[in-house]
């Protein structure tokens, strides 16, 4: 027991700390615990998602409170801000529907940083923020969560199961920023041609 303690503590501080410093891949992080929890003892999925979700909770907190106080001068020096137009459609998709927005964010790969972001500098209230990413970051959680399971469920070694869900995490992540490239190069392009 003190030894899966000890695991959900660790998923907890990587999760929050890839929060704040997004580099540190965390749906891999989660789908890994979820697939070793799968394996040792299928209740401890449970506690996975908790610490995954409270990992990510925290972090979003203290990323959007260094936001709201260092603005986007501190994003830039910290090269959280690297999007300009994209942080503009953002600013206006959260001012037409902020708790959709909000709520969806967390489960597009690179989606998050930009919507706190954009909170942040349009100064959405803490209530709306924390109200609005407690049931992000669960549900972020729990997705992943359900990768690693499935990626523990198919082969009968935890290890495999773990590489597994780890792969299918970059898969899945690297298939969804390369339909949003595209999407993103179609409308520049239909842009160019109404003004054109």
């Amino acid at each position: 027991m003190i030894s899966e303690l000890g695991a959900l503590a660790w998923l907890f501080t990587v999760v929050a700390f890839g929060a704040i410093v997004p580099v540190v891949p965390t749906g891999a992080a989660v789908s890994g615990a979820a697939a070793l929890a799968f394996h040792d003892h299928p209740l401890l999925i449970v506690l996975v998602i908790a610490a995954g979700a409270a990992g990510a909770y925290a972090g979003d907190l203290v990323m959007y409170a260094m936001c709201r106080a260092g603005g986007e001068q501190l994003a830039r020096r910290l090269r959280w801000l690297r999007d300009e137009e994209h942080l503009a459609s953002v600013k206006e998709r959260l001012q037409h529907s902020q708790i959709p927005v909000l709520l969806v964010s967390r489960l597009l790969p690179g989606g998050r940083v930009p919507v706190l972001l954009a909170a942040a500098f349009l100064g959405l209230s803490w209530r709306t923020f924390v109200v609005a990413n407690l049931p992000a970051c669960a549900l972020w959680s729990a997705v992943y969560a359900a990768i690693g399971v499935v990626g523990g469920s198919i082969f009968p070694e935890p290890w495999q199961g773990v590489i597994a869900a780890v792969v299918l995490v970059v898969i899945v992540t690297q298939v969804v920023s390369m339909v949003n490239k595209r999407r993103a190069a179609r409308s520049e392009a239909r842009d160019a041609a109404e003004t054109a």
